[in-house]
């Protein structure tokens, strides 16, 4: 790229939040605009970078895909890597190959995701029955880098790299919901308001992860995990401990009926309950124990 290119694309960096120049990371490329973008300005941000395919084993040619992340990684100067994993079909495909992809690239990894990606995940909490903690979505910061971008603008990126991304059959696939969301959902509701509603989406977003925050400040000091002191606290504050314990060893929000369900366990209803993506909670001697 000549300094036009690099001048071009300081204005998108300028909306990114990445780690300082010479970290390492990883970066999970899929080989589409938006994972493509996310290597190309994590190199141009002075990091030193591994792309990261993980190859889901869910449709034929994905191979194809990983040489042609690996050819763009090369061409930018990063490193490469491929991970297969094996899914097979069933109920909650799109969680279960979710939660393969971040084990496949390991804690910390960075991912694409754009102010688009964070509007879907609003409206896909508040279809899950998510409280405030969910409603807040994806939390800004060096593992989520374009959260500040559209997902125009990382097809416009590429387009300035010279970079030419591939078009993944699976983000139309109505099998999973988040594709329904983008495809059918937010462009009705746009239609409805008469306005572009991502924006407004990114910003109760912001304002639920604010109100989270105040909340935890506000929340009494003890261990979430002892049954015996939350059964001490309001029911509604020790929901609100024990939602909060669980999304941070989760890494996502859980649902209400899941949250009562759990509060069953605490309220020794019930001597354990399953939980999303293969995690059981259970309670003996009065502490509560979490098995995936």
């Amino acid at each position: 790229m000549d300094s036009a290119d690099r001048l071009n694309l300081g204005q998108f960096l300028s909306r990114c939040t990445f780690d300082p120049a010479g970290t390492a990371v990883r970066c999970g490329v899929s080989g589409g605009a938006d994972s493509l973008a996310l290597l190309i300005l994590a190199v141009e941000s002075g990091l030193n970078v591994t792309a990261v395919h993980v190859d889901h084993g869910l449709r034929a040619g994905s191979n194809e895909e990983a040489s042609l992340v690996e050819a763009h990684a090369t061409s930018l100067g990063a490193g490469f890597e491929s991970v297969v994993v094996e899914i097979g079909e069933g109920s909650n495909l799109e969680e279960r190959a979710r939660q393969a992809r971040l084990e496949a690239l390991g804690p910390n990894a960075l991912t694409g995701h754009t102010a688009d990606d964070q509007a879907e995940t609003v409206l896909l909490q508040l279809m899950w029955g998510a409280g405030p903690n969910g409603i807040g979505a994806m939390q800004p910061g060096p593992s989520k880098p374009l959260l500040g971008l559209r997902r125009s603008d990382t097809e416009t990126v590429c387009q300035i790299a010279g970079v030419q991304w591939f078009q993944d059959p699976s983000n139309t696939d109505p099998r999973f919901r988040r594709n329904r969301v983008r495809s059918e959902l937010l462009p009705l509701m746009s239609e409805i308001a008469d306005r572009d509603m991502v924006p407004l989406l990114v910003r109760s977003a912001e304002l639920s992860r604010s109100t989270s925050d105040a909340v935890d400040l506000l929340l009494p000091e003890g261990d979430p995990r002892n049954s015996r002191w939350l059964q001490t606290l309001e029911p509604s504050v020790a929901a609100l401990k024990v939602r909060t314990w669980l999304s941070g060893e989760l890494g996502r929000p859980i649902s209400a009926d899941a949250t009562e369900r759990v509060m069953a366990v605490v309220q020794h209803v019930r001597k354990a309950t399953e939980l999303d993506g293969g995690v059981r909670l259970s309670r003996s001697d009065g502490r509560l124990h979490l098995d995936r």
